[in-house]
């Protein structure tokens, strides 16, 4: 893969300031490509991984939008397109959890996850979409998860929202596939995050049964197989679920 196959092109990575989100942004600057770091909260993170960027050469501006409201992501998309001319490469990150048991899960526990998960990835999609078409050119990569494929005690909202990604790439993927535009999804399993560092001990080890290769992955290996299918030499690739989870979906 060119180290510099990205260059001209403008990426847009929602949920960027930190965690995964923060490894695809480097990966995809260290590319070449320009890339729009979205943030909710986490707006002093966010400067952070613009300021690395910026000091390895590259171009990135930090973007602050909730992905679940649709004005707010319309903004975002207007001012990613008048700062680099287009979005070229769309990865939709951006992603919350609140676990529980369905038979005491609320309402709002459910909404609130399907309307960042979902929503979020339906809205930033769909502001980029006209763009991508007009140019004839476009890459869109959701981050699923690998409890969309196999389920998970305590987290029915959450498998949920990530399985519909799985259906929503491949009818997506049907509908672009001529005006060269691929739409692929990928699907961690445990990564080396926050969240993940947050777990009890005996969660962990519970966990670790079920992975086997026996150990949890890296930011960066999401962001290793983001950046080949962003890449421009990867444009017979589409519609795709690709499993980075040590073997969890076996």
């Amino acid at each position: 893969m060119d180290k510099r196959d990205l260059d001209g092109k403008a990426a847009l990575v929602t949920g960027a300031s930190k965690g995964i989100g923060k490894a695809i942004a480097f990966r995809l600057a260290e590319m070449g490509a320009k890339v729009a770091v979205n943030y909710n909260t986490s707006g002093d993170a966010a400067q952070e991984v613009v300021k690395t960027i910026e000091s390895n050469g590259g171009e990135a501006f930090a973007v602050h939008a909730d992905v679940s409201d649709l004005e707010q992501v319309s903004a975002m998309v207007d001012q990613a397109t008048k700062t680099w001319g287009s979005v070229d490469i769309l990865v939709n990150n951006a992603g919350i959890i609140d676990d529980g048991l369905l038979v005491r899960m609320s309402d709002d526990a459910w909404n609130r996850v399907i309307a960042t998960n979902l929503n979020g990835t339906f809205y930033c999609t769909r502001a980029v979409l006209r763009g991508m078409m007009r140019n004839r050119w476009g890459r869109i990569i959701h981050i699923g998860s690998v409890v969309g494929i196999r389920g998970n005690i305590g987290q029915a909202n959450y498998s949920a929202s990530k399985a519909a990604i799985i259906g929503f790439t491949k009818a997506l993927a049907k509908e672009v596939a001529t005006r060269g535009i691929t739409v692929n999804a990928i699907t961690p399993g445990y990564i080396n995050t926050d969240t993940v560092d947050g777990l009890q001990q005996e969660q962990k080890d519970r966990i670790m049964t079920w992975i086997p290769m026996g150990h949890f992955g890296e930011a960066e290996d999401i962001a290793h197989f983001v950046g080949h299918i962003a890449g421009t030499k990867s444009s017979y690739v589409t519609g795709q679920v690709i499993s980075v989870d040590g073997g969890m979906a076996i």
